[in-house]
């Protein structure tokens, strides 16, 4: 552990988990666009690398066709490289990874798959931001929770603004950080 006494308050990646992937297709390239810009402007205000965002879970499929289409979108802004990753469940995901390890003819390590698991961002994430219940994990979130301070917002998807990646951002920083450990 650093022997830097902000360390334990240092934010690199934030990872958010919120909507479902109907509500994620629900909005148009505008939308995404200043969806991004607005948390990517929070996040590297604190100086954070990266922020992904993941939709909470693949929910109730919509027999509309997406009004974008469902992919990666990413947005430097400063120095924080933004990305909408809309896979909804983290253990397919994680599953996915091992697979592309595997047929690289790599050892599926953890080295390997943190590497493969956090793409774009090269580290796993400090702060996990949950826009939903704070009984249940999001599907969509493996890997992530191990060692990630996670922060339950109720706000719905829809109704997500920067101030609220900064109230988590806040509450982010008050926390004494144990990475696993009792102490």
């Amino acid at each position: 552990m650093s022997t830097n006494p902000d360390a334990e308050h240092q934010l690199v990646h934030v990872a958010v988990a919120g909507g479902t992937s109907a509500q994620w297709d629900a909005l148009d390239e505008s939308q995404w666009d200043s969806r991004l810009l607005d948390l990517g402007k929070v996040a590297d205000h604190v100086g954070a690398s990266w922020v992904t965002i993941r939709p909470y879970e693949a929910g109730a499929a919509s027999s509309d066709p997406p009004a974008s289409p469902r992919r990666t979108r990413t947005r430097t802004v400063g120095s924080c490289l933004v990305a909408s990753l809309p896979h909804p469940d983290g253990r397919v995901r994680l599953a996915e990874v091992v697979a592309q390890i595997v047929a690289a003819g790599d050892e599926p390590d953890e080295a390997h798959i943190i590497t493969g698991i956090n793409a774009p961002a090269e580290a796993d994430p400090d702060l996990v931001v949950v826009l939903g219940p704070p009984n249940r994990l999001p599907p969509s979130l493996a890997w992530e929770l191990a060692y990630s301070e996670l922060v339950f917002l109720d706000v719905d998807w829809a109704h997500l603004q920067p101030d609220h990646l900064g109230e988590a951002i806040s509450a982010f920083a008050r926390r004494h950080r144990r990475f696993g450990g009792l102490d």
